[in-house]
Protein backbone atom coordinates (compact mmCIF):
# COMPACT_ATOMS: atom_id res chain seq x y z
CA UNK A 1 0.00 0.00 0.00
CA UNK A 2 3.04 2.27 -0.01
CA UNK A 3 3.50 5.14 -2.45
CA UNK A 4 6.36 5.91 -4.79
CA UNK A 5 8.67 8.57 -3.45
CA UNK A 6 8.75 10.61 -6.64
CA UNK A 7 5.60 12.30 -7.84
CA UNK A 8 5.21 12.95 -11.60
CA UNK A 9 4.68 16.55 -12.60
CA UNK A 10 1.25 17.84 -13.41
CA UNK A 11 2.22 18.07 -17.11
CA UNK A 12 2.30 14.29 -17.32
CA UNK A 13 -1.36 14.20 -16.35
CA UNK A 14 -2.64 16.43 -19.10
CA UNK A 15 -3.42 13.51 -21.34
CA UNK A 16 -3.62 10.61 -18.91
CA UNK A 17 -4.97 9.68 -15.52
CA UNK A 18 -2.70 9.57 -12.47
CA UNK A 19 -1.51 6.11 -11.46
CA UNK A 20 -4.08 4.35 -9.31
CA UNK A 21 -1.38 2.91 -7.01
CA UNK A 22 -0.85 6.22 -5.25
CA UNK A 23 -2.35 6.23 -1.78
CA UNK A 24 -3.45 9.86 -2.16
CA UNK A 25 -3.56 11.37 -5.63
CA UNK A 26 -3.43 15.05 -6.35
CA UNK A 27 -5.92 14.93 -9.15
CA UNK A 28 -8.02 17.99 -9.75
CA UNK A 29 -11.25 17.98 -7.74
CA UNK A 30 -9.74 15.60 -5.15
CA UNK A 31 -8.49 16.47 -1.72
CA UNK A 32 -4.70 16.46 -2.08
CA UNK A 33 -2.10 15.60 0.47
CA UNK A 34 1.61 16.24 0.37
CA UNK A 35 4.65 14.34 1.49
CA UNK A 36 6.49 15.32 4.65
CA UNK A 37 9.25 17.02 2.66
CA UNK A 38 6.85 19.22 0.73
CA UNK A 39 5.34 22.48 1.89
CA UNK A 40 1.67 22.49 2.73
CA UNK A 41 1.06 25.31 0.26
CA UNK A 42 3.17 24.05 -2.66
CA UNK A 43 0.03 22.68 -4.33
CA UNK A 44 -1.61 25.90 -5.42
CA UNK A 45 -3.94 24.23 -7.92
CA UNK A 46 -7.40 24.53 -6.42
CA UNK A 47 -6.08 25.73 -3.05
CA UNK A 48 -6.60 29.46 -3.61
CA UNK A 49 -10.30 29.11 -4.61
CA UNK A 50 -10.77 26.72 -1.68
CA UNK A 51 -9.30 29.21 0.77
CA UNK A 52 -11.45 31.89 -0.87
CA UNK A 53 -14.62 29.96 -0.07
CA UNK A 54 -13.35 29.33 3.48
CA UNK A 55 -12.67 33.07 3.86
CA UNK A 56 -16.18 33.91 2.67
CA UNK A 57 -17.66 31.43 5.16
CA UNK A 58 -15.52 32.88 7.95
CA UNK A 59 -16.61 36.40 7.06
CA UNK A 60 -20.30 35.43 7.14
CA UNK A 61 -19.91 33.71 10.50
CA UNK A 62 -17.97 36.69 11.87
CA UNK A 63 -20.70 39.10 10.74
CA UNK A 64 -23.40 36.96 12.36
CA UNK A 65 -21.43 36.77 15.61
CA UNK A 66 -20.73 40.52 15.55
CA UNK A 67 -24.42 41.18 14.97
CA UNK A 68 -25.18 39.17 18.10
CA UNK A 69 -22.82 41.32 20.18
CA UNK A 70 -20.16 38.64 20.60
CA UNK A 71 -16.66 39.86 21.43
CA UNK A 72 -13.70 40.17 19.08
CA UNK A 73 -11.77 37.39 20.87
CA UNK A 74 -14.61 34.90 20.34
CA UNK A 75 -14.84 35.88 16.66
CA UNK A 76 -11.09 35.37 16.20
CA UNK A 77 -11.29 31.94 17.88
CA UNK A 78 -14.09 30.88 15.53
CA UNK A 79 -12.27 32.09 12.41
CA UNK A 80 -9.11 30.22 13.43
CA UNK A 81 -11.20 27.11 14.07
CA UNK A 82 -12.85 27.29 10.65
CA UNK A 83 -9.51 27.69 8.84
CA UNK A 84 -7.80 24.88 10.82
CA UNK A 85 -10.71 22.50 10.25
CA UNK A 86 -10.85 23.38 6.53
CA UNK A 87 -7.13 22.76 6.06
CA UNK A 88 -7.29 19.52 8.05
CA UNK A 89 -10.07 18.34 5.74
CA UNK A 90 -8.15 19.27 2.59
CA UNK A 91 -4.85 17.86 3.87
CA UNK A 92 -5.83 14.86 6.04
CA UNK A 93 -2.32 13.64 6.74
CA UNK A 94 -1.19 17.05 7.92
CA UNK A 95 -4.36 17.27 9.99
CA UNK A 96 -3.39 14.05 11.78
CA UNK A 97 0.12 15.34 12.45
CA UNK A 98 -1.54 18.48 13.80
CA UNK A 99 -3.66 16.34 16.11
CA UNK A 100 -0.56 14.68 17.56
CA UNK A 101 1.14 18.06 18.07
CA UNK A 102 -1.91 19.66 19.66
CA UNK A 103 -2.78 16.70 21.90
CA UNK A 104 -0.18 17.24 24.69
CA UNK A 105 -1.06 20.94 24.84
CA UNK A 106 -4.84 20.51 24.77
CA UNK A 107 -5.25 20.65 28.55
CA UNK A 108 -3.19 23.83 28.85
CA UNK A 109 -5.16 25.51 26.06
CA UNK A 110 -8.49 24.40 27.56
CA UNK A 111 -7.74 25.88 30.98
CA UNK A 112 -5.45 28.82 30.26
CA UNK A 113 -6.89 30.03 26.96
CA UNK A 114 -10.41 28.63 27.04
CA UNK A 115 -10.99 29.17 30.79
CA UNK A 116 -12.41 25.63 31.11
CA UNK A 117 -15.21 26.20 28.60
CA UNK A 118 -16.51 22.79 27.42
CA UNK A 119 -15.95 23.61 23.74
CA UNK A 120 -12.21 23.99 24.33
CA UNK A 121 -12.01 20.41 25.61
CA UNK A 122 -13.32 19.27 22.22
CA UNK A 123 -11.07 21.46 20.07
CA UNK A 124 -8.65 18.69 19.13
CA UNK A 125 -11.52 16.85 17.46
CA UNK A 126 -13.02 19.95 15.88
CA UNK A 127 -9.74 21.40 14.60
CA UNK A 128 -7.97 18.24 13.49
CA UNK A 129 -9.38 14.77 14.06
CA UNK A 130 -12.91 14.91 12.64
CA UNK A 131 -12.11 17.02 9.54
CA UNK A 132 -8.95 14.97 8.82
CA UNK A 133 -10.90 11.73 9.22
CA UNK A 134 -13.64 12.93 6.88
CA UNK A 135 -11.09 14.17 4.35
CA UNK A 136 -9.25 10.87 4.42
CA UNK A 137 -12.46 8.87 4.01
CA UNK A 138 -13.39 10.97 0.97
CA UNK A 139 -10.02 10.23 -0.64
CA UNK A 140 -10.19 6.51 0.17
CA UNK A 141 -13.71 6.16 -1.22
CA UNK A 142 -12.84 8.03 -4.41
CA UNK A 143 -9.71 5.96 -4.94
CA UNK A 144 -11.42 2.69 -4.07
CA UNK A 145 -9.08 2.01 -1.15
CA UNK A 146 -10.00 -0.26 1.75
CA UNK A 147 -11.36 1.48 4.85
CA UNK A 148 -11.34 -1.60 7.09
CA UNK A 149 -7.71 -2.36 6.38
CA UNK A 150 -7.44 -5.82 7.98
CA UNK A 151 -9.93 -8.53 7.04
CA UNK A 152 -9.50 -10.35 10.36
CA UNK A 153 -10.47 -7.23 12.30
CA UNK A 154 -13.69 -6.61 10.38
CA UNK A 155 -15.99 -9.10 12.10
CA UNK A 156 -14.84 -8.42 15.72
CA UNK A 157 -15.02 -4.67 15.07
CA UNK A 158 -18.48 -4.80 13.48
CA UNK A 159 -19.79 -7.04 16.29
CA UNK A 160 -18.50 -4.70 19.00
CA UNK A 161 -19.84 -1.57 17.30
CA UNK A 162 -23.14 -3.35 16.65
CA UNK A 163 -23.51 -4.29 20.33
CA UNK A 164 -22.76 -0.69 21.33
CA UNK A 165 -25.42 0.66 18.93
CA UNK A 166 -27.99 -1.88 20.14
CA UNK A 167 -27.20 -0.85 23.69
CA UNK A 168 -27.70 2.82 22.79
CA UNK A 169 -31.08 2.18 21.16
CA UNK A 170 -32.55 -0.36 23.57
CA UNK A 171 -31.05 0.47 26.96
CA UNK A 172 -30.47 4.23 26.72
CA UNK A 173 -33.58 4.65 24.60
CA UNK A 174 -35.66 2.68 27.09
CA UNK A 175 -34.33 4.71 30.01
CA UNK A 176 -35.02 7.95 28.19
CA UNK A 177 -38.74 7.22 27.97
CA UNK A 178 -39.04 5.61 31.40
CA UNK A 179 -40.57 7.18 34.48
CA UNK A 180 -37.12 7.58 36.08
CA UNK A 181 -34.61 8.49 33.35
CA UNK A 182 -31.93 9.64 35.85
CA UNK A 183 -30.73 12.41 33.58
CA UNK A 184 -30.71 12.55 29.79
CA UNK A 185 -29.98 8.93 28.85
CA UNK A 186 -29.95 9.39 25.06
CA UNK A 187 -27.44 12.23 25.22
CA UNK A 188 -25.40 10.30 27.77
CA UNK A 189 -25.43 7.32 25.43
CA UNK A 190 -24.27 9.37 22.46
CA UNK A 191 -21.39 10.85 24.45
CA UNK A 192 -20.57 7.44 25.91
CA UNK A 193 -20.57 5.90 22.42
CA UNK A 194 -18.29 8.65 21.12
CA UNK A 195 -15.83 8.04 23.95
CA UNK A 196 -16.02 4.27 23.51
CA UNK A 197 -15.52 3.97 19.75
CA UNK A 198 -14.75 7.51 18.59
CA UNK A 199 -11.03 6.96 18.06
CA UNK A 200 -11.22 3.45 16.57
CA UNK A 201 -11.12 4.94 13.01
CA UNK A 202 -7.57 6.01 13.85
CA UNK A 203 -6.57 2.46 12.90
CA UNK A 204 -7.33 3.38 9.30
CA UNK A 205 -5.84 6.86 9.73
CA UNK A 206 -2.60 5.46 11.15
CA UNK A 207 -2.37 2.92 8.33
CA UNK A 208 -2.60 5.54 5.60
CA UNK A 209 -0.68 8.21 7.52
CA UNK A 210 2.49 6.12 7.22
CA UNK A 211 3.68 5.64 3.63
CA UNK A 212 7.37 4.81 4.02
CA UNK A 213 9.83 3.97 6.78
CA UNK A 214 10.85 7.61 7.18
CA UNK A 215 7.29 8.38 8.29
CA UNK A 216 7.68 5.94 11.19
CA UNK A 217 10.92 7.61 12.26
CA UNK A 218 9.22 11.00 11.92
CA UNK A 219 6.39 9.81 14.19
CA UNK A 220 8.83 8.70 16.88
CA UNK A 221 10.92 11.87 16.58
CA UNK A 222 7.85 14.11 16.74
CA UNK A 223 6.70 12.43 19.93
CA UNK A 224 10.19 12.77 21.40
CA UNK A 225 10.25 16.51 20.70
CA UNK A 226 6.79 16.91 22.22
CA UNK A 227 7.88 14.90 25.28
CA UNK A 228 10.93 17.14 25.75
CA UNK A 229 8.85 20.33 25.53
CA UNK A 230 6.17 19.03 27.90
CA UNK A 231 8.68 17.57 30.37
CA UNK A 232 10.64 20.84 30.54
CA UNK A 233 7.36 22.62 31.26
CA UNK A 234 6.62 19.96 33.88
CA UNK A 235 9.95 20.61 35.60
CA UNK A 236 9.30 24.36 35.50
CA UNK A 237 5.88 23.73 37.03
CA UNK A 238 7.47 21.65 39.80
CA UNK A 239 10.01 24.40 40.56
CA UNK A 240 7.29 27.09 40.72
CA UNK A 241 5.28 24.95 43.12
CA UNK A 242 8.03 23.97 45.56
CA UNK A 243 9.49 27.49 45.66
CA UNK A 244 6.11 28.98 46.58
CA UNK A 245 5.63 31.02 43.41
CA UNK A 246 2.42 29.03 42.92
CA UNK A 247 0.35 28.57 46.09
CA UNK A 248 0.01 25.18 47.76
CA UNK A 249 -3.19 23.61 49.08
CA UNK A 250 -3.00 25.46 52.40
CA UNK A 251 -6.16 27.40 53.06
CA UNK A 252 -8.44 25.11 51.07
CA UNK A 253 -11.33 23.22 52.61
CA UNK A 254 -10.24 20.08 54.51
CA UNK A 255 -11.53 17.64 51.89
CA UNK A 256 -9.41 19.41 49.22
CA UNK A 257 -6.10 19.47 51.09
CA UNK A 258 -4.87 16.15 49.70
CA UNK A 259 -6.39 16.35 46.23
CA UNK A 260 -5.47 17.98 42.94
CA UNK A 261 -7.84 20.78 42.00
CA UNK A 262 -8.16 23.63 39.52
CA UNK A 263 -7.88 26.29 42.22
CA UNK A 264 -4.13 25.62 42.37
CA UNK A 265 -3.27 25.26 38.68
CA UNK A 266 0.21 26.54 37.89
CA UNK A 267 1.91 27.69 34.63
CA UNK A 268 0.44 24.93 32.44
CA UNK A 269 -2.17 22.20 32.64
CA UNK A 270 -5.08 21.85 35.02
CA UNK A 271 -5.72 20.27 38.42
CA UNK A 272 -2.72 20.45 40.75
CA UNK A 273 -2.18 19.63 44.40
CA UNK A 274 0.71 20.37 46.77
CA UNK A 275 0.88 20.20 50.56
CA UNK A 276 4.52 20.07 51.74
CA UNK A 277 3.78 19.21 55.37
CA UNK A 278 2.02 16.04 54.22
CA UNK A 279 4.68 15.32 51.55
CA UNK A 280 1.83 15.46 49.03
CA UNK A 281 2.28 16.57 45.43
CA UNK A 282 0.28 15.85 42.28
CA UNK A 283 1.36 17.64 39.10
CA UNK A 284 -0.69 17.69 35.87
CA UNK A 285 2.15 18.75 33.56
CA UNK A 286 0.57 20.18 30.42
CA UNK A 287 -2.54 18.00 30.76
CA UNK A 288 -5.88 18.47 32.49
CA UNK A 289 -5.00 16.28 35.47
CA UNK A 290 -2.14 14.29 37.05
CA UNK A 291 -3.70 11.07 35.79
CA UNK A 292 -3.56 12.21 32.16
CA UNK A 293 0.03 13.40 32.69
CA UNK A 294 0.97 9.98 34.08
CA UNK A 295 -0.19 8.15 31.00
CA UNK A 296 1.47 10.66 28.70
CA UNK A 297 4.77 9.96 30.46
CA UNK A 298 4.22 6.20 30.17
CA UNK A 299 3.26 6.46 26.48
CA UNK A 300 6.15 8.80 25.70
CA UNK A 301 8.58 6.30 27.21
CA UNK A 302 7.80 3.95 24.30
CA UNK A 303 8.55 6.56 21.62
CA UNK A 304 11.62 7.87 23.47
CA UNK A 305 12.99 4.36 23.86
CA UNK A 306 12.57 3.66 20.15
CA UNK A 307 14.34 6.88 19.21
CA UNK A 308 17.16 6.42 21.74
CA UNK A 309 18.01 2.83 20.84
CA UNK A 310 16.59 2.33 17.36
CA UNK A 311 16.78 5.56 15.33
CA UNK A 312 19.19 5.34 12.37
CA UNK A 313 20.71 8.77 13.16
CA UNK A 314 22.99 9.30 16.15
CA UNK A 315 21.73 12.84 16.77
CA UNK A 316 18.21 11.54 17.25
CA UNK A 317 19.48 8.70 19.45
CA UNK A 318 21.01 11.32 21.75
CA UNK A 319 17.80 13.36 21.63
CA UNK A 320 15.77 10.27 22.48
CA UNK A 321 18.08 9.50 25.41
CA UNK A 322 17.66 13.07 26.70
CA UNK A 323 13.87 12.74 26.47
CA UNK A 324 14.04 9.46 28.42
CA UNK A 325 16.01 11.25 31.12
CA UNK A 326 13.38 14.01 31.34
CA UNK A 327 10.53 11.49 31.35
CA UNK A 328 12.04 9.62 34.29
CA UNK A 329 12.61 12.87 36.21
CA UNK A 330 8.98 13.86 35.69
CA UNK A 331 7.86 10.38 36.73
CA UNK A 332 9.50 11.06 40.10
CA UNK A 333 8.53 14.69 40.67
CA UNK A 334 4.94 14.33 39.39
CA UNK A 335 3.91 12.57 42.59
CA UNK A 336 2.03 9.87 40.69
CA UNK A 337 2.66 6.35 41.97
CA UNK A 338 1.74 4.77 38.64
CA UNK A 339 4.26 6.84 36.68
CA UNK A 340 6.97 6.30 39.30
CA UNK A 341 6.60 2.52 39.00
CA UNK A 342 5.52 2.05 35.38
CA UNK A 343 8.12 4.13 33.51
CA UNK A 344 11.23 2.19 34.67
CA UNK A 345 9.35 -1.13 34.40
CA UNK A 346 8.32 -0.33 30.83
CA UNK A 347 11.88 0.61 29.87
CA UNK A 348 13.31 -2.60 31.32
CA UNK A 349 10.63 -4.64 29.54
CA UNK A 350 11.37 -2.94 26.21
CA UNK A 351 15.10 -3.43 26.57
CA UNK A 352 14.65 -7.13 27.19
CA UNK A 353 12.16 -7.49 24.32
CA UNK A 354 14.33 -5.73 21.72
CA UNK A 355 17.79 -6.89 22.83
CA UNK A 356 19.89 -9.35 20.88
CA UNK A 357 23.04 -11.22 21.81
CA UNK A 358 25.09 -8.98 19.52
CA UNK A 359 23.81 -5.93 21.38
CA UNK A 360 24.33 -7.09 24.95
CA UNK A 361 26.66 -4.18 25.67
CA UNK A 362 23.94 -1.68 24.80
CA UNK A 363 21.51 -3.62 26.98
CA UNK A 364 23.96 -3.60 29.90
CA UNK A 365 24.62 0.12 29.50
CA UNK A 366 20.87 0.80 29.45
CA UNK A 367 20.31 -1.15 32.66
CA UNK A 368 23.21 0.66 34.31
CA UNK A 369 21.81 4.00 33.12
CA UNK A 370 18.43 3.31 34.75
CA UNK A 371 20.13 2.13 37.92
CA UNK A 372 22.30 5.25 37.98
CA UNK A 373 19.26 7.44 37.45
CA UNK A 374 17.38 5.82 40.33
CA UNK A 375 20.43 6.15 42.59
CA UNK A 376 20.85 9.81 41.60
CA UNK A 377 17.19 10.43 42.33
CA UNK A 378 17.57 8.99 45.82
CA UNK A 379 20.57 11.27 46.42
CA UNK A 380 19.26 14.53 44.89
CA UNK A 381 15.57 14.14 45.78
CA UNK A 382 15.64 11.92 48.89
CA UNK A 383 12.37 13.24 50.28
CA UNK A 384 10.57 12.91 46.95
CA UNK A 385 11.84 9.41 46.29
CA UNK A 386 11.08 8.34 49.86
CA UNK A 387 7.62 9.88 49.57
CA UNK A 388 6.88 8.06 46.32
CA UNK A 389 8.03 4.74 47.77
CA UNK A 390 6.03 5.22 50.96
CA UNK A 391 2.98 6.34 49.00
CA UNK A 392 3.20 3.32 46.72
CA UNK A 393 3.72 0.78 49.50
CA UNK A 394 1.06 2.42 51.66
CA UNK A 395 -1.49 2.32 48.84
CA UNK A 396 -0.58 -1.27 48.02
CA UNK A 397 -1.05 -2.35 51.65
CA UNK A 398 -4.31 -0.44 52.01
CA UNK A 399 -5.74 -1.56 48.68
CA UNK A 400 -3.63 -4.04 46.68
CA UNK A 401 -4.29 -3.50 42.95
CA UNK A 402 -5.20 -7.18 42.25
CA UNK A 403 -7.69 -7.15 45.11
CA UNK A 404 -9.02 -3.77 43.98
CA UNK A 405 -9.59 -5.05 40.42
CA UNK A 406 -11.30 -8.21 41.68
CA UNK A 407 -13.57 -6.24 44.03
CA UNK A 408 -14.61 -3.84 41.25
CA UNK A 409 -15.29 -6.74 38.88
CA UNK A 410 -17.38 -8.61 41.44
CA UNK A 411 -19.40 -5.49 42.25
CA UNK A 412 -19.98 -4.83 38.56
CA UNK A 413 -21.13 -8.38 37.88
CA UNK A 414 -23.68 -8.04 40.69
CA UNK A 415 -24.89 -4.70 39.33
CA UNK A 416 -24.49 -5.23 35.59
CA UNK A 417 -28.12 -4.34 34.90
CA UNK A 418 -28.88 -7.44 32.86
CA UNK A 419 -27.59 -8.86 29.59
CA UNK A 420 -27.10 -5.47 27.91
CA UNK A 421 -25.80 -3.58 30.93
CA UNK A 422 -26.90 -0.24 32.36
CA UNK A 423 -26.46 1.81 29.21
CA UNK A 424 -23.71 3.74 27.49
CA UNK A 425 -22.30 6.59 29.54
CA UNK A 426 -23.47 5.25 32.90
CA UNK A 427 -19.93 4.25 33.87
CA UNK A 428 -18.15 7.08 32.06
CA UNK A 429 -16.88 9.90 34.24
CA UNK A 430 -17.05 12.47 31.42
CA UNK A 431 -20.86 12.14 31.20
CA UNK A 432 -21.56 12.78 34.89
CA UNK A 433 -23.05 16.22 34.16
CA UNK A 434 -25.72 14.58 31.97
CA UNK A 435 -27.12 12.14 34.50
CA UNK A 436 -26.49 9.54 37.15
CA UNK A 437 -23.15 7.73 36.69
CA UNK A 438 -21.04 5.29 38.63
CA UNK A 439 -17.27 5.93 38.89
CA UNK A 440 -15.51 2.68 38.01
CA UNK A 441 -11.73 2.75 38.13
CA UNK A 442 -11.10 -0.39 36.09
CA UNK A 443 -11.79 -0.41 32.37
CA UNK A 444 -13.32 -3.86 31.90
CA UNK A 445 -15.58 -3.34 34.90
CA UNK A 446 -16.78 -0.18 33.21
CA UNK A 447 -17.49 -2.12 29.99
CA UNK A 448 -19.47 -4.75 31.90
CA UNK A 449 -21.44 -2.08 33.74
CA UNK A 450 -22.35 -0.20 30.55
CA UNK A 451 -22.57 -2.95 27.90
CA UNK A 452 -23.06 -6.10 29.93
CA UNK A 453 -20.84 -9.16 29.89
CA UNK A 454 -21.46 -9.70 26.15
CA UNK A 455 -20.17 -6.23 25.28
CA UNK A 456 -17.08 -6.67 27.45
CA UNK A 457 -16.32 -10.02 25.82
CA UNK A 458 -16.79 -8.47 22.36
CA UNK A 459 -14.23 -5.78 23.18
CA UNK A 460 -11.84 -8.36 24.58
CA UNK A 461 -12.13 -10.34 21.33
CA UNK A 462 -11.43 -7.16 19.36
CA UNK A 463 -8.23 -6.26 21.24
CA UNK A 464 -7.12 -9.91 21.16
CA UNK A 465 -7.56 -10.00 17.40
CA UNK A 466 -5.63 -6.76 17.14
CA UNK A 467 -2.85 -8.24 19.26
CA UNK A 468 -2.67 -11.37 17.08
CA UNK A 469 -2.66 -9.39 13.83
CA UNK A 470 0.01 -7.06 15.21
CA UNK A 471 2.16 -10.06 16.15
CA UNK A 472 1.86 -11.49 12.65
CA UNK A 473 2.49 -8.05 11.17
CA UNK A 474 5.79 -7.24 12.87
CA UNK A 475 7.06 -10.80 12.26
CA UNK A 476 6.80 -10.12 8.53
CA UNK A 477 9.12 -7.10 8.75
CA UNK A 478 12.67 -7.68 7.53
CA UNK A 479 14.19 -4.27 8.27
CA UNK A 480 15.75 -4.49 11.76
CA UNK A 481 14.83 -0.91 12.71
CA UNK A 482 11.20 -1.31 11.63
CA UNK A 483 11.02 -4.70 13.30
CA UNK A 484 12.03 -3.13 16.62
CA UNK A 485 9.36 -0.48 16.04
CA UNK A 486 6.85 -3.28 15.53
CA UNK A 487 7.89 -5.08 18.72
CA UNK A 488 7.62 -1.92 20.83
CA UNK A 489 4.29 -0.93 19.27
CA UNK A 490 2.99 -4.47 19.86
CA UNK A 491 3.97 -4.35 23.55
CA UNK A 492 2.22 -0.99 23.86
CA UNK A 493 -0.93 -2.48 22.32
CA UNK A 494 -0.84 -5.40 24.77
CA UNK A 495 -0.21 -3.28 27.88
CA UNK A 496 -2.95 -0.77 27.10
CA UNK A 497 -5.48 -3.19 25.56
CA UNK A 498 -5.38 -5.67 28.43
CA UNK A 499 -4.72 -3.17 31.22
CA UNK A 500 -7.38 -3.84 33.88
CA UNK A 501 -6.38 -1.02 36.21
CA UNK A 502 -8.03 2.38 35.71
CA UNK A 503 -9.32 3.46 32.29
CA UNK A 504 -6.56 4.90 30.02
CA UNK A 505 -8.53 3.96 26.87
CA UNK A 506 -11.21 6.42 27.95
CA UNK A 507 -8.83 9.36 28.25
CA UNK A 508 -6.30 11.41 26.29
CA UNK A 509 -3.67 10.84 25.13
CA UNK A 510 -3.69 7.04 25.32
CA UNK A 511 -7.02 6.67 23.52
CA UNK A 512 -5.47 8.42 20.51
CA UNK A 513 -2.08 6.71 20.64
CA UNK A 514 -3.51 3.21 21.03
CA UNK A 515 -5.67 3.11 17.91
CA UNK A 516 -3.26 5.16 15.79
CA UNK A 517 -0.30 2.93 16.67
CA UNK A 518 -2.41 -0.12 15.87
CA UNK A 519 -2.84 1.16 12.31
CA UNK A 520 0.86 2.00 12.00
CA UNK A 521 1.82 -1.46 13.25
CA UNK A 522 -0.38 -3.14 10.63
CA UNK A 523 1.29 -1.04 7.91
CA UNK A 524 4.88 -1.98 8.76
CA UNK A 525 5.21 -5.09 6.51
CA UNK A 526 4.37 -3.11 3.35
CA UNK A 527 6.69 -0.16 3.97
CA UNK A 528 9.53 0.74 1.63
CA UNK A 529 12.82 2.30 2.66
Amino acid sequence: MSEPNNHPSSLQYQNESPPHSSAFTEEENEIPTVTDSESLFNHTSGLVPYLGWVSVLSLIVAMVMFGNDLGAIAIIYVIITIFCAALSYRYPRQGLWGLLIYLPLAGTIAYWVGDDRPIFHLLKNILFYIPALLGMLVVLIREGKAILINKHLKIPLLIFVGIALINLIIVNGGQHFSDDPRGIPIVMGIFGLAILIGYIPLITCGYYLIRKSQDVYFLNRLQVVLAIVCCLLGIAQFWLVITGVCPDNSGLEPHLLLTANLQRKCLVGGSLGYLPEANFIRLPGTFVSPWHWTWFLISSAFFAFLTALNDPKITWQITGGFSLFLIMINAVISGQRTAFLAVPVVLILLMVATSHISRWKRLLISFLAIGLFLLTTLVIFPNLAEGRIESFTGRWIASPPPEFVIDQTQWTLRNSGGLLGNGLGRGTNATRSLGSTRLLETYYSKLIYELGIIGAIAFLILVTTLMIEGFKSYHQVRNSHLRNDGIVFWIFIIIIGYNPYWYPLDTDPVAVYYWLIAGVMLKLPSLTE
